[in-house]
């Protein structure tokens, strides 16, 4: 098979490699469609992916495909069933998965973190790792499920109640995916807090209530002059200093400030914990990946409660994807997809 080939920080080149077989326990997908992520970028630039991760690797970790070959001791699919894959292999054993907390496993394992992922023709995983998907959802949809999974389990942590107000900061795809599952969750109007114009414009095609620039005006003011009395839930999307303290400054008495960016591990906010926290008495709070709601997700996508082709904006054949990680541009574009489309 093709896969593309992660040989040392910034070595990326596509090989000609065997499928592996599977074990018992096991399926080979064929990959259809393989969602590109920051952890992967983050990885390609040398930088710690969510987990410790070696070389050589097949990075990807947001796939869905066919099924092609089942382990003896596999009973749920069967050939030419479609599946999309959760990548967090859980051990079912240690503290953590015995309180039910299965995200902070001690022994996990990833698939296209620290095992072979989806960058490939073909990939071989547990098959509890492996979600049945309806055939009439597209592979790139259906794809989708591991980021909108930690999108999900964001919004369950958001404290979003029917008729709530919510303020997003960061319209990116993630921004995207996480304003879509707050009106999902019951939310009457959502605020936008995006710098690039044109991300604003697509906040607004969406439904936003309001879009700020929060470069070139003052965002408090802004709230106020449109007459939001309150921002119950601000969730932040960037993972920047400055924008998750923006979001606590913004955020509403008993607000719930959900700080959903991945910031660098040494980032240090400066909160004023009398007059931001205990006056308010805010909840804060982060998300780690997606425990166990990948079923809900594909439920919600298979029911187009989730229209994931306002966020994809770019199909990569696995045969040119290098460019994805060297070209900079895709940055800008919005979230990419890789595969035999």
């Amino acid at each position: 098979m093709k896969a593309l080939v992660l040989t040392a920080p910034k070595q990326l080149c596509v090989q000609d490699i065997p499928v592996r077989e599977p074990e018992a326990d096991e399926i080979v997908i064929q990959v259809k469609a393989c969602g590109v992520c920051g952890t992967d970028l983050h990885m390609f630039h040398g930088d710690k992916g969510a987990f410790d991760n070696k070389y050589p690797l097949i990075m990807g970790h947001e796939f869905a495909g066919v099924v092609t070959k089942v382990g003896a001791g596999a009973g749920r699919f069967k050939i030419g069933d479609h599946a999309a894959i959760d990548p967090n292999i859980y051990c079912g054993q240690c503290r953590a998965c015995l309180k039910g907390d299965v995200h902070f496993c001690e022994n996990m394992i990833g698939i296209g973190t620290t095992m072979s992922g989806g960058f490939a023709e073909y990939c071989t995983v547990k098959e509890r790792a492996a979600y049945l998907v309806p055939q009439k959802l597209p592979f790139e949809y259906a794809a989708m499920m591991e980021p909108v999974s930690c999108c999900m389990h964001g919004i369950d942590r958001s404290n979003i109640h029917p008729g709530d107000t919510v303020a997003v900061i960061g319209f990116g795809s993630i921004g995207q995916i996480i304003f879509q599952l707050a009106n999902c969750a019951g939310a009457a109007r959502i605020v936008v807090i995006e710098v690039d114009k044109e991300k604003r414009k697509k906040a607004e095609k969406m439904g936003a209530a309001l879009t700020i620039d929060p470069a070139s005006t003052d965002v408090v003011s802004c709230i106020n002059e449109a007459g939001i009395l309150s921002l119950d839930t601000v969730i932040e999307c960037v993972g920047r200093k400055e924008t998750m303290e923006l979001a606590v400054e913004i955020a509403s008495n008993k607000a719930t400030v959900m700080l959903f960016g991945l910031t660098s591990p040494d980032t240090k906010l400066e909160i004023l914990a009398f007059e931001q926290i205990f006056k308010k008495e805010l909840t804060i709070t982060g998300s780690y990946i997606n425990p166990l709601v990948g079923q809900r997700v594909i439920d919600l996508l298979s029911a187009g409660r989730i229209d994931m082709s306002l966020v994809i904006t770019d199909r990569i054949p696995l045969a040119d994807a290098v460019k994805v990680f060297t070209d900079d541009t895709y940055r800008s574009h919005g979230k990419i997809v890789i595969g035999d489309f």
